[in-house]
């Protein structure tokens, strides 16, 4: 079993459907790599969902000004784990925040432990957890190919940004993270 928690970011619907404006166009490709790594950290998972707050306050009020359609509930559709993975889901953490690094996901790490981010968007919701997760102490592990952002220059630029961070932070492959 591969050391850490693996830490599976907003695999949704909103972000698989190719009609929702916010599309990952990758998503696919992100969710293969996803697979692969499932069984290395068997129930060392959290699988995360954005999900929109009841009532947006401070600037997100203009951020749900731009993207009305989010403001659903949780339970709606837009926000489900896509098939594959809400029956492969042994711990799922919602949050109204582009990164994840909760107390919660804190807690299932532990200050020892290492995080490894998987999933989308590359440039958004794993940008904001890794970075969180890096200025706590925790050593974070971005894999690149089970990831995918809003675009491939998107994806490509995060992954250079969260370079800058080494140690800290550290981007991989399936392979090279299976093979550890």
């Amino acid at each position: 079993m591969t050391r850490g928690l693996l830490a599976v970011i907003d695999m949704q619907h909103v972000f698989a459907d190719p009609g929702s404006p916010w599309a990952a166009p990758r998503y696919t490709e992100a969710a293969a790599g996803v697979r692969r790594l499932l069984p290395a950290f068997a129930e060392r998972v959290t699988f995360t969902r954005f999900v929109a707050p009841a009532n947006p306050t401070g600037a997100w009020r203009a951020y749900y000004a731009q993207w009305p359609f989010a403001l659903q509930p949780p339970d709606a559709p837009l926000w489900r784990l896509t098939d594959g993975f809400a029956d492969r889901a042994p711990h799922i953490l919602d949050a109204a925040t582009f990164g994840k690094w909760t107390p919660e996901l804190a807690h299932r790490v532990g200050p020892e432990d290492r995080l490894v981010l998987a999933g989308v968007s590359t440039d958004c919701c794993v940008l904001s957890t890794a970075l969180a997760a890096a200025d706590a102490g925790v050593e974070a592990l971005v894999v690149a190919d089970a990831c995918a952002g809003a675009d491939d220059a998107s994806h490509t630029g995060a992954l250079d940004v969260m370079r800058l961070y080494g140690p800290l932070i550290r981007v991989v492959t399936v392979d090279q993270l299976i093979e550890e």
